[in-house]
Order: C-alpha cells, then structure tokens, then sequence
C-alpha cells in the first residue's frame, strides 16, 4: 500500500507564497497520475493540479482554472516527490491540502479517481 505524506502547509499573509510537498513511500508504476486536492470549509473537495505520465517518460501537467497563473505542479521522480508551489495566496485559498495519486491511463480532476491519498496539510491565508 503507497503511503503518501504531505508537508509544507502553514499560515500566511495574502500574497505570500508556500510550497507543499508529497512524498510517496515507493514509487508508483506508470501510468501514474497524482495531484493535489483542496478541501476548504464548507466546500466540496476540488481538484488544483495533476502530473499524469503514460509511462514515455514525458509528464503532462495541468492546472486548473481557478488557480492558474498561481499555482504550479511539478515533480522529482527520483525521491517520489510532488509539489505544489503556490504563489499570490489569497484568504479563499485556506484549506486543507490533499495529495493523490493512481496508476491508471489517462488523469482527470475528479476525486474518485484517485486510489492513493495522504493525510493532508492545512494551509490558512490571512487577509
């Protein structure tokens, strides 16, 4: 069972900057997607950022809309690692963050599809 750990998250200031990290246990075969989830009060759980990689070697990243020009995913696949590094915080970006991964073909923002998911780290934003 992958075991993925997130670290990172804190209490900023609007427009302050953090960068959250995942680390899994053992590295998940391709094709992989992991990603990061928020889950803010009140909301439901939304989809921020996924790597997916078909097993070429090539990742393809995307970001949602309600954080882009934000937030960036990237990874280190030789210490199982993904980050989040989020830029220009806002109080509405306040929540807990969730890492997530899969082996599975093809990625999407939906949480179902997601077999692996850490424990989270909480971020608050201040105004």
């Amino acid at each position: 069972q992958v075991q993925l750990v997130e670290s990172g998250g804190g209490s900023v200031e609007a427009g302050g900057s953090l960068r959250l990290s995942c680390v899994a246990s053992e590295s998940i075969a391709s094709p992989v997607c992991m990603s990061w989830f928020r889950q803010s009060p009140g909301k439901e759980r939304e989809g921020l950022a996924f790597i997916y990689n078909r097993g070429d070697d090539e990742d393809f990243a995307n970001v949602a809309d309600s954080v882009k020009g934000r937030f960036s995913i990237s990874r280190d696949n030789a210490k199982n690692g993904l980050f989040l590094q989020m830029t220009s915080l806002k109080p509405e970006d306040t929540g807990m963050y969730y890492c997530a991964a899969v082996h599975t073909y093809g990625c999407d923002f939906r949480a179902a599809i997601f077999t692996y998911w850490g424990q989270g780290t909480q971020v608050s934003v201040s105004s």
